[in-house]
């Protein structure tokens, strides 16, 4: 400013992204003069002195391009310019004498000034300072770009793929005054408007429903959950889900949709079906198994069990394989958490574990051959749950039954068990159509495209304060 320079000015126009430059003469010949102007912007990340030849890397969004400043430009380049600073510069297409893509500058200006330096890679952020200071990670890690990138372009691909299939998008209430959908513990407020105590909603579940009895025959809300539990690799107390409900459909039908969702989110992100795990890719395609929670306990547990097992028997095993065990567990809680603890742990490839105990699946139609098991599956891989299905159950006389049984548990102290939903009951009695729905995690989608903790892949995850 003293200078007479506004460190800070309106804009600068550009005609061209760094990366797109370099894309477009990709193959030019070393020591080439093109003839072609353009003007580009970014933040510099590199800075070379020549003498009465300077040389910067000047980074946006698109990628890198190096811009060469000859002695008849530079004017206070060198006193004004710092790495970090985000420039301006009109110029020429040139390749160097080793042939590197770069803008032989005729002008150039100052469009922000960077009052700290950069962390590079003697002074760089680590662990719990790139959560914090992600402008900083995003600003010198690629990577972090790239599963910006990622997750913006996997989100896209899952709300397309819905559209183009008849599904319409809609948006529920995040505070709710009951809360239901799942079982988990919610986030409590207030709203002093009203002095009514709220909740932060833990799923959208249940107002979707509603929709479905309204006539939304193919709906989905692709939302904010809140859960007031733990935070760790896979689990974040805010999270972004998909939930979609189709009329006339059931579980099997969802089981073909969450893998079609999933191959176009692959496919949008990397150009095929993959997964990453660091230099590694897995291939996606083809046919995932379709595996009965109780075979795969079995399997894991290396002795038979099935819907009639006594609870006894249940406890027994569960003691020799070290899982714990809870007094107040019934046979269905037992199951799930042996699955939870020997299956859903120990499961790489992606697999989809269906016809789960009726009794820990409240939301969901009992099997048609079996009315000790729900038409239920949850999707493993990597050793997390990207998501679930059922066949809804739409029976109101047996909603209110197994609600009532949840609301005595949450009256008894059970912070996850689901209160009675009344508006939600009565909207049931007006005859929901038969309908399958299913919830998707998009934070464990892009997990498991990029094979990164939920930390990483999170813009913004909740950490502690300092």
């Amino acid at each position: 400013r003293a200078a007479g320079v506004d460190p800070y000015p309106p804009g600068f126009a550009r005609t061209n992204g760094c990366g797109s430059v370099r894309a477009a003469h990709a193959g030019l010949a070393p020591d080439r003069a093109t003839g072609e102007q353009v003007a580009v912007a970014g933040r510099i990340v590199l800075l070379r002195d020549h003498g009465k030849l300077w040389f910067a890397t000047l980074r946006d969004w698109s990628g890198d391009l190096q811009v060469m400043l000859t002695k008849e430009v530079l004017d206070d380049w060198a006193s004004t310019v710092d790495i970090g600073d985000h420039v301006g510069v009109t110029g020429e297409v040139i390749t160097t004498r080793r042939g590197e893509v770069s803008v032989r500058a005729h002008t150039w200006t100052l469009t922000a000034k960077c009052l700290h330096p950069l962390p590079d890679k003697h002074r760089g952020l680590a662990g719990e300072a790139l959560v914090r200071q992600r402008h900083l990670d995003l600003i010198v890690n690629s990577s972090a770009r790239e599963l910006l990138r990622v997750r913006s372009v996997a989100v896209h691909a899952v709300r397309t793929t819905l559209v183009e299939r008849g599904f319409l998008e809609v948006e529920t209430p995040i505070l709710q005054r009951i809360h239901g959908g799942a079982n988990a513990r919610p986030f409590r407020t207030h709203i002093n408007a009203y002095d009514l105590p709220l909740y932060l909603r833990i799923a959208p579940e249940l107002y979707l429903k509603r929709l479905a009895v309204g006539g939304v025959e193919s709906v989905f809300e692709l939302g904010r959950d809140f859960r007031n539990e733990g935070a760790d690799a896979t689990h974040n107390p805010e999270f972004t889900m998909l939930e979609a409900y189709q009329a006339y459909a059931d579980y099997t039908v969802m089981r073909t949709l969450t893998r079609d969702l999933i191959i176009a989110a692959a496919r949008a992100a990397y150009g095929r079906p993959v997964a990453r795990r660091g230099d590694v890719e897995v291939d996606l395609d083809g046919e995932w198994p379709v595996i009965p929670v109780h075979g795969a306990v079995s399997t894991a547990l290396g002795e038979e069990i099935d819907p009639g097992t006594s609870l006894d028997r249940l406890r027994t095993l569960a003691h020799a394989a070290a899982v714990p065990v809870d007094p107040g567990w019934g046979r269905g809680a037992l199951v799930l958490e042996m699955y939870e603890r020997l299956v859903e742990e120990h499961t790489v490839t992606p697999t989809f574990y269906t016809d789960f105990p009726t009794d820990v699946s409240p939301l969901t139609r009992a099997h048609r051959d079996d009315p000790r098991l729900a038409e239920r599956w949850d999707l493993v891989a990597f050793g997390m749950e990207l998501g679930t299905a059922y066949t809804e159950l739409i029976d109101p006389v047996e909603q209110r039954r197994r609600l009532t049984e949840q609301s005595l548990r949450a009256a008894g102290g059970d912070p996850e068990a689901m209160e009675l939903d009344e508006d939600f009951l009565r909207a049931l009695e007006f005859a929901m159509p038969p309908t399958g729905g299913m919830g998707m995690g998009i934070d464990r989608l892009v997990m498991l495209l990029t094979g990164r903790s939920i930390r990483e892949t999170l813009p913004f995850p909740l950490v502690k304060p300092r």
